[in-house]
């Protein structure tokens, strides 16, 4: 599968159908406009891009629209572009760089050291 990038506006609608699993583009339209306030042809652009770009398939009749790329891959895939830009892809930069500065419990630090222990 190819690295689908996606911008805030195409987020909006994808969180939608990974909480709803499938919904008629006509609902998602109503829901982003009373959210978000875009108007029906704006939302439907923007879910014709989502499906031009793979994220998202079309289901007929209806207009039925189902996520084809997970939360957790989005998520990945921003995250790692994220340490690319900022970061020139070092892992332990960005996570030294943010740990240093989070306030943490020692629940969390517990769970951050049991997950290091597993990857040695």
């Amino acid at each position: 599968m190819k690295e689908i990038r996606l911008h805030e506006g195409e987020l909006n609608i994808m969180e939608l159908l990974w909480s709803n699993k499938t919904l008629a583009a006509k609902d998602i339209s109503k829901i982003i406009k009373e959210y978000i306030g875009w108007e029906k042809n704006t939302t439907y652009t923007v879910i014709k891009r989502l499906i031009d770009k793979g994220a998202i398939e079309r289901e007929d009749p209806g207009f039925l629209c189902k996520a084809v790329i997970s939360k957790k891959t989005v998520q990945n895939i921003e995250t790692q572009a994220l340490i690319n830009k900022l970061y020139n892809g070092s892992l332990n930069n960005f996570i030294t760089d943010f740990l240093r500065n989070q306030n943490m419990s020692s629940t969390e630090v517990l769970e951050l050291q049991r997950i290091i222990a597993e990857k040695k």
